[in-house]
Order: C-alpha cells, then sequence, then structure tokens
C-alpha cells in the first residue's frame, strides 16, 4: 500500500508530479480545523504553507504521519513541541526564497528613498506633485544588516551593486564568511547602530528576538535610520517603531512581516515615511516553485527512511553549514550501520569524535544521523526528531568530542561504543574529488575499506593459508569477492578481514562458511 500525502495549501504541479510517481497525493484546500483533525490520522505526510495551522490536538491525530513539510520559511503555524513527541519530523524549505525576499528588502528600500508608493498613489489621482516626492540616493549610503545567514549575505551583495557600504552583525556566523564576501563584521549591535543609515533585519522568529526592536532598542540606533524588516512580524514592535518615527527619531521604514497577519490595521500604515506590504517576501512563482519542489524531494527522503536536508525540530544548520557537511552524511550512515552490526552486548555510552577539519563545523546533524542508525536496535520508531529521547529512555550515555587533529587524515569520525563486558572503535574518512566514504579503523586495527551493500567481517589469527580458506569457502558459496582488505597489528597476530561481496550471505550460508573455512567470528552487515 502506498503512502498517503496530504497537500491543504496547494504546491507547483512540478512537486506535485514527483511526490506521485512515489505516493498518493491528495489535495484538499481550505479545509478547516475540525476536518483536519478528522482526516489526518490516515495520512504519512502533510505539506503546507502558511494558511494551514497545525495545532496540538490536530497533531495528536497524526498517528501514521512522519513528516510535516511547510513549504516556505515560518513554522509559527505548526506546533514543534507536539510533533517532536510525536516523533514527526517538521521541515522547512529555507534556501527556497532567499533570492526573492533578498530583491523584495531591495525593491523596498529604494520605495522608501525615492517614495515611490507615494508619488504613484498621487499621480494616479491627478495630481503632479513633483516637488513633494524628493528622494535622497543610497549610493555612498551604508546598509547595516542584522542577521548574515543566505538571505542577509544576498542582500549584502546587492546593496553593494547600488554602490553602498555594508556592515553586518551575525556572532553565530564566521569571520571568514564575511571576508570572503568583504563585508565589514560588527563585533556587537552597537557598532551597526551607530554607523548604518539603514538597517535591514533578517533574524529567525524565536524567545530571543520576539520583540526584539522595541523603544528601548529603538533609541539606540543613529537618529534618522530607516528600517526595514522583510523577515518576520513580531521581531519589531510595531506600536513602538510608529511613535520613534512620530518623534523623528527613526527617519522611515520599509515593512513587510506584522505581528499578526493578516494584518489591517498596524499603526504602521498611518504614517507617510514608511511602505507597507502584505507579506510578499515570497511571493514570486519562482520562489513558489522551489519551496514546493524543496518540501517534496524531502517528504520522499524521509517516507524513504532517509535524513532530509532541513529539519526543523531535529538538528537543523545554516544552508551554508549544510553544504559543508553534506559530503559527510553518506560516511555516517555507514559508521552508525556499521557500528550496529558489529556490536556485541549491552550497550552503555557512545562517543562520537570528529577530528581534522569536519570539526570545525556544527556536527549536530553528523551526530544524529550515526545515532539513528545505532538505536535502530532498540526502536523502529527511531529519527532525528527522537534519536536523543531514545538514547535517553535505553540508558545510553552520548558523548560528542571535537578534535583539531586527525591523524594522517584531513578528516576523521570516530565511534566508540562500550559495555560492561565488550567494547568496539570504528573510523572512517572521506576521500577523494566525489568524497567517497572509506572504513579506515576497526578497533586496533587498521584497513582501507569502501562501504558496500553487502560486507563481511572476520577476525581470526593471522597465520599462512587464512586467506585462501576463506577465498575457497565463499567460492563454494557462490558468492563472488569484490575486494578484500586485511588489517593487523604484528605479524602471526590477531588480524581482521573485510571484504566486499557481491550478493547477499544468508544465515544458512554463515554456517555452511563456518564449517567449511574453521573461522568463528565472522559478521555480515548490509548497508542498504
Amino acid at each position: 500500500m502506498k503512502e498517503k500525502v496530504l497537500v491543504t495549501d496547494g504546491i507547483s504541479p512540478q512537486a506535485r508530479q514527483k511526490l506521485e510517481g512515489h505516493f498518493t497525493v491528495e489535495e484538499k484546500k481550505g479545509i478547516d480545523a475540525q476536518e483536519l483533525k478528522k482526516i489526518i490520522g490516515g495520512y504519512d505526510a502533510i505539506i503546507i504553507r502558511s494558511a494551514t495551522k497545525l495545532t496540538a490536538d490536530i497533531i495528536q491525530n497524526a498517528d501514521r504521519m512522519k513528516i510535516i513539510g511547510r513549504a516556505g520559511i515560518g513554522v509559527d503555524n505548526v506546533d514543534l513541541d507536539s510533533a517532536t513527541k510525536k516523533g514527526i519530523i517538521v521541515v522547512n524549505a529555507p534556501a527556497s526564497n532567499a533570492v526573492t525576499v533578498a530583491e523584495h528588502t531591495i525593491g523596498l528600500l529604494l520605495a522608501v528613498v525615492r517614495k515611490i508608493p507615494s508619488a504613484d498613489s498621487s499621480l494616479k489621482q491627478g495630481r503632479w506633485e513633483k516637488s513633494k516626492f524628493k528622494g535622497i540616493e543610497v549610493e555612498g549610503k551604508t546598509l547595516g544588516i542584522v542577521g548574515f545567514g543566505q538571505i542577509g549575505g544576498l542582500v549584502a551583495k546587492k546593496a553593494m551593486g547600488l554602490g553602498m557600504k555594508v556592515i553586518a552583525y551575525d556572532p553565530y556566523v564566521s569571520s571568514e564568511r564575511f571576508n570572503q564576501l568583504s563585508i565589514e563584521k560588527a563585533e556587537k549591535l552597537e557598532d551597526v547602530y551607530n554607523s548604518a543609515d539603514f538597517i535591514s533585519i533578517h533574524l529567525p522568529k524565536n524567545k530571543d528576538t520576539l520583540g526584539m526592536f522595541d523603544s528601548k532598542e529603538l533609541k539606540k540606533i543613529k537618529k534618522g535610520t530607516i528600517l526595514l524588516n522583510v523577515a518576520r512580524g513580531g521581531i519589531v514592535v510595531e506600536e513602538d517603531l510608529a511613535q520613534a518615527i512620530k518623534e523623528g527619531h527613526i527617519g522611515g521604514a520599509a515593512i513587510d512581516v506584522y505581528e499578526k497577519e493578516p494584518c489591517t490595521g498596524s499603526p504602521l500604515f498611518k504614517l507617510d515615511p514608511v511602505v507597507c506590504t502584505p507579506h510578499l517576501g515570497a511571493s514570486t512563482a519562482e520562489a513558489q516553485n522551489r519551496a514546493g519542489t524543496m518540501i517534496a524531494d524531502q517528504v520522499i527522503d524521509v517516507l524513504q527512511g532517509h535524513s532530509p536536508a532541513f529539519p526543523v525540530n531535529a538538528p537543523s544548520v545554516r544552508p551554508e553549514v549544510m553544504e559543508a557537511i553534506s559530503p559527510y552524511f553518506e560516511l555516517c550512515n555507514a559508521l552508525g550501520k556499521l557500528f550496529s552490526g558489529l556490536y556485541d552486548g549491552n550497550l552503555e555510552s557512545i562517543k562520537i569524535i570528529f577530528s581534522g577539519k569536519v570539526s570545525e563545523y556544527d556536527t549536530r546533524m553528523l551526530k544524529s544521523i550515526i545515532m539513528v542508525n545505532i538505536l535502530k536496535k532498540y526502536s523502529r520508531e527511531v529519527n532525528m526528531v527522537n534519536a536523543g529521547l531514545i538514547a535517553q529512555e535505553n540508558g545510553l550515555d552520548v558523548e560528542e568530542v571535537k578534535k583539531s587533529e586527525a591523524r594522517d587524515f584531513v578528516n576523521l569520525i570516530t565511534v566508540e561504543g562500550r559495555g560492561k563486558d565488550s567494547s568496539l572503535t570504528i573510523s572512517g574518512t572521506i576521500t577523494g574529488k566525489k568524497n567517497q566514504p572509506r572504513f579506515i579503523g576497526i578497533d586496533e586495527f587498521e584497513l582501507d575499506m569502501f562501504p558496500s551493500r553487502n560486507m563481511a567481517f572476520i577476525r581470526y589469527k593471522d597465520i599462512p593459508g587464512q586467506i585462501g580458506k576463506i577465498g575457497t569457502a565463499f567460492g563454494k558459496l557462490g558468492i563472488n569477492i569484490a575486494a578484500m582488505h586485511v588489517g593487523r597489528k604484528k605479524k602471526s597476530g590477531d588480524a581482521v578481514m573485510g571484504l566486499n561481496l557481491d550478493s547477499e550471505v544468508d544465515a544458512k550460508m554463515i554456517e555452511k562458511f563456518k564449517k567449511m573455512s574453521g573461522f568463528e567470528n565472522i559478521k555480515t552487515i548490509n548497508l542498504e
């Protein structure tokens, strides 16, 4: 039976076509909360935009659901705590509207300084009031950006193209990124407030930013500065901004988002130095198509057992960090599955060590990918949302360690597991232009082995003739060995062999192999 996907606010034809290649898709635009509550239990995924509100009582009925997709950035309309408790992954499309929002920000900036909306309205009402709408130039002026993520970076580039100076503040962005874009980095917000002629806000809406720009904060800003908000409503306190403009402290504003939406009665609407638009930042055909397609791809990934690109209630990272860590996804999946397949006994603690260049990034998502694969022994329902909770419930102590150096490798990821009577350490890296994953160590044994769908690992005494016995036994079973890798500590000591096999080895074959070869310590791993 095909999984079912519910779409309530519409998606692009391209996105729907992608989904229909895998699942049954049902579209119910304009569905009310009560009806949604009744039917949501019959779906494996739901895709929404801003109109649908997924409250706690609705999510409580979503017993089959694995993923909620928000085709856009904001997830204010989803009860994230309820979704997390249910183990439902919530994803969004943060990069889908970056260009569109950046362009709208620049458009609003120019509209404010050249008084375009007022001039348009005046002329269309039959008045020629040329002298009334004298503007100012932006070239040579300073734009301050608060929040230097992907959108903030694009706004900076476009502003520099207009001849503006740019200063930006974001304590979570590395100095390297500022240097790459030739942007001045503000060490504190006051540096932006003191030097900027325009301030553009590009922050997420959360407990730290809600109501951030109130009367107290606005008074810190240089007199005459024009404020732009095309981020999220509620970050700017509209009453306080309106008052600051009336008093002449803030020179004007351009606002696209509001504390409560739909909004038809903000105090800002009555002020001439303010340009307002009805949340149009993401409203282009291109952005809507991108958002729908990005969500469709993530729904497909999650329902097929893979990790999504942009989880909201699981470990999430900025798009630029995602680009840097994505080459490690395949390796982390393989390490988690290999550890799970090789470890014997009761697991009490797990240490995940990121060494070398990879240690410089936000590695929470990489850690979660490894943990999900290890914890599948404990729960079939584990995913990136509830992995931490399941580890805690099973008494597992999970530790993450970062080291700047990685022995002989540029990057190294190591998984160490400990129990009362057993332990296991495995490590891997990525190599080459295609970032191919490699296993490079099992316990104290060094080897160099690429992950494959079917693998076998054998521990044995390293004496002459052992490799021949192994090859002969697999040959009699009709199993072709694609590659063989041996790791040992010393001559005639213990050794471990890793085999890449062309076909699966079932339990009966393993027993036959043991009898024919005399090797008892063999484990087979399937990385499908």
